[in-house]
């Protein structure tokens, strides 16, 4: 045995079955290792290691974290010592490994940029089989309200480091995941009987207080490149993490959720949509450096109502806060991100969160109908979800579900100048506004919708100059016509599997 200097707990070090290199246990909770030199899978039993098989090596997603880093959670020093990586038909995220100085254990979520701190819960021991579990339903755990965010199956891709659990690779597994208004999360991991119950809370990279993170060299984004599957046409992939991306040729697009050595799968895209903001683009806003990586445009209808209307959405993408998004509808810009808790209900029409209620303003299906750059979550054209879209003055709030999660988004109201200065578009500010020229409207419409408005007005011009002097006992002179005000969503399409 060997004690550390600094850190009262204990450590354990022994020779790799499979390579002879050392394996280090600091924690007396943990189980299982994977050995850095040659991947093997390692089980701890008393002072024997014995060798499960190979683990699959680590995918590179340019976190900034990485093992034996440091930090302070609540006052207390903590190290990371372990890493699952984990995947859904969504996304995915991973989890570290956390040892604090007096030996507890916990973890810290890493999702796109969005960290989640957990301690598990072994109060919590005796919970219902997940398909109890339906996305959007509120439950009470302990008295206290909760939503659930998402059900999903969830599979482990690989490891690293020293692990408490260590759940078969590849092997399918239910996860479920409760969020309430006050920011909480509550984990159920289905990988073994009874389910393992973790709950936490978000917090910022920068409130950890971190140390020993990678290089600034490191974490530089270093593309890849292959061939479109429809046009040949080279695509670069900018981002490790995105699981879309579209081709700059052909507009087609390209899912790489299985790595840009497997099968690529391509959709044909036509129209094009001109995003206003360049792809590439650089930013500050709210004091937070920001490049745009990726652009859609969504349509959206009302239940009952045959008039669509549509708005943009700009992903933005910062190296230590990771993803928001840019959004460009009907009523202005606004700026959101996906929130870790869910609002509770207030009333038939609207909810609460923060402390501050919201009223419901729209409630419609969306739909994905053009893309263009990267994107963290498998991005298709005609992708749908179910949104509701709350405000409470200038303060927005935004729902998206769908069969396996519900996503909350939060955002405040940007002025259009704010947003022209911001990317170095002042000469083109006016572009940014409502009362702009007519054809300014790409951003909230998209181009085809222009294209049958001034199709539909020549027509509805000529049938008026028709009417004129038509005869109505002989010819049906009547006309209406309607228009709609919505903003539509204020929010964005997460994906990434939530805060595991």
């Amino acid at each position: 045995m060997a004690t550390s200097s600094s850190t009262p707990q204990r450590r354990y070090t022994a020779p790799c079955p499979g390579c002879g290199a050392p394996v280090e246990f600091r924690s007396a909770q943990s189980t299982h290792a994977v050995c850095g030199f040659c991947q093997s899978t390692v089980v701890r039993q008393g002072d024997v290691l014995s060798r499960l098989g190979k683990m699959a090596e680590v995918f590179d997603d340019h976190s900034p974290l990485q093992l034996f880093a440091t930090g302070q959670y609540n006052k207390r020093n903590f190290t990371l010592i372990g890493r699952l990586q984990y995947k859904t038909a969504e996304g995915s995220w991973a989890e570290w490994n956390v040892i604090f100085d007096d030996g507890q254990t916990a973890w810290l979520a890493e999702d796109n940029g969005a960290y989640v701190f957990t301690q598990p819960n072994t109060q919590q021991r005796n919970m219902p089989p997940a398909d109890r579990y339906v996305v959007g339903k509120q439950i009470g755990i302990n008295g206290k309200p909760f939503s659930v965010a998402s059900n999903a199956t969830a599979t482990l891709v690989s490891a690293q480091g020293e692990l408490p659990k260590l759940p078969p690779l590849g092997e399918p597994f239910a996860v479920v995941e409760l969020r309430s208004a006050s920011g909480e999360v509550v984990s159920i991991d289905y990988t073994g009987t009874p389910p393992t119950v973790s709950q936490g809370t978000s917090v910022q990279l920068e409130d950890l207080a971190l140390k020993g993170l990678k290089d600034e060299s490191v974490k530089d984004e270093k593309g890849r490149q292959f061939n479109c599957p429809h046009c040949g046409a080279p695509v670069t992939v900018t981002l490790a993490t995105s699981k879309s991306i579209t081709c700059g040729s052909c507009n087609s697009i390209i899912d790489i959720s299985q790595g840009t050595g497997a099968e690529l799968r391509s959709a044909i895209q036509d129209e094009p949509v001109q995003p206003l903001i360049p792809l590439g683009s650089s930013g500050q806003l709210q004091g937070v450096p920001w490049q745009v990586v990726g652009f859609q445009h969504r349509m959206g209808v009302a239940p009952g109502d045959d008039e669509h209307f549509g708005w943009c959405e700009y992903l933005l993408y910062n190296q230590k806060r990771g993803f928001t998004f840019l959004v460009d509808s009907e009523e202005g810009w606004s700026v959101v991100r996906p929130i870790t808790g869910a609002p509770s209900a207030a009333g038939s029409k609207s909810v609460s969160y923060k402390g501050t209620n919201y009223t419901l303003k729209y409630s419609y299906a969306a739909e994905t109908d053009y893309v263009c750059g990267e994107f963290y979550w498998p991005v298709q054209r005609g992708q749908k979800t179910s949104n509701q879209d709350y405000v409470s003055g200038k303060r927005m709030l935004s729902s998206e579900q769908s069969a396996s999660e519900i996503v909350w988004s939060a955002g405040d109201q940007l002025a259009s100048d704010v947003v022209a200065k911001a990317f170095g578009l002042d000469g083109k500010k006016d572009l940014f506004k409502r009362d702009a020229a007519p054809f300014s409207a790409v951003r909230g419409i998209g181009l085809k919708t222009i294209i049958i408005v001034v199709v539909v007005t020549i027509i509805l011009l000529v049938l008026l100059g028709t009417c004129s002097s038509c005869d109505p006992d002989v010819e049906n002179c009547s006309s209406s016509a309607s228009s709609r005000s919505s903003g539509g969503s204020f929010g964005g399409y997460s994906g990434g599997g939530g805060h595991k």
